[in-house]
């Protein structure tokens, strides 16, 4: 194997040994989740028509599930690797920052496809969406994980002690995904809310990868797919640099 392939695996590993905390957890809360709201707001909250609730709630807890997860994959070995001191061992390999980027990017995305194929085996029996365009929903699905991996390999090499991990994974990540209308279309918003929604990068790649489900979607899959796009080339040069530079990785 090769360095970065070696390291892959073992990110791989990392949180893969610990699956009942990294990817059972995370299924249990996406179906209460689905237990609380679909139960509450079924008869409520009316979306796309002739779709139901639970079925319009199933991708969007999916997409939710994949983000939060991507994230936390990159962001918390990071963040343990350089307080518990290891981090010094990978830094004397000859493995370049590409490596590093490709590594733990690509593990986040395993991790945040693996927990979203599980919410997704789960929730679909309490509402069954359609496949009207798999390619939609496997673009947004890598998209989304790939960027929100990146995301937390910033956040992870910004942050130097898990508070500000939190900081960053509470008022950024959390609020910016439950408000990206994983439990509602933004059409049932005021208009002053839709401008604000359409604001939040996470709407589109969840709404382009619900789109992949229903054939409908609040805005243009291409426009959401342009964005989500953007995001994540430029979310990665940066990713990229501040590994280049070792930024608080070689002091």
């Amino acid at each position: 194997m090769t360095g970065w392939q070696t390291l892959l695996y073992k990110e791989v590993l990392r949180f893969w040994k610990v699956g009942f905390q990294t990817v059972g957890a995370p299924i249990l809360t996406s179906v209460l989740y689905m237990l609380i709201f679909g139960h509450v707001l079924q008869d409520q909250v009316k979306v796309y028509g002739s779709v139901s609730y639970t079925a319009f709630l199933v991708p969007g807890l999916v997409m939710m599930s994949v983000l939060q997860n991507a994230f936390a994959n990159s962001s918390s070995s990071l963040i343990q690797s350089k307080i518990m001191g290891n981090l010094v061992f990978l830094l004397l390999t000859p493995l370049s920052h590409w490596h590093w980027f490709v590594a733990y990017v690509g593990s986040s995305v395993v991790r945040g496809l693996a927990v979203g194929t599980g919410v997704f085996a789960v929730t679909v029996f309490f509402g069954q969406p359609g496949f009207v365009a798999p390619l939609w929903i496997a673009v947004f699905a890598i998209l989304g994980a790939a960027l929100l991996g990146a995301l937390g390999l910033i956040a992870g090499l910004w942050a130097e002690k898990f508070d500000q991990m939190a900081v960053f994974q509470n008022f950024i990540i959390m609020p910016m995904t439950f408000l990206s209308g994983v439990f509602y279309s933004i059409h049932s918003l005021p208009p002053v809310w839709q401008k604000v929604s359409h604001l939040n990068p996470f709407f589109y790649m969840i709404d382009g990868f619900r789109y992949g489900f229903f054939g409908v979607s609040d805005v243009s899959p291409w426009l959401s797919l342009g964005i989500v796009g953007t995001a994540l080339l430029l979310v990665s040069a940066l990713a990229v640099h501040l590994l280049k530079i070792g930024y608080k990785i070689r002091h």
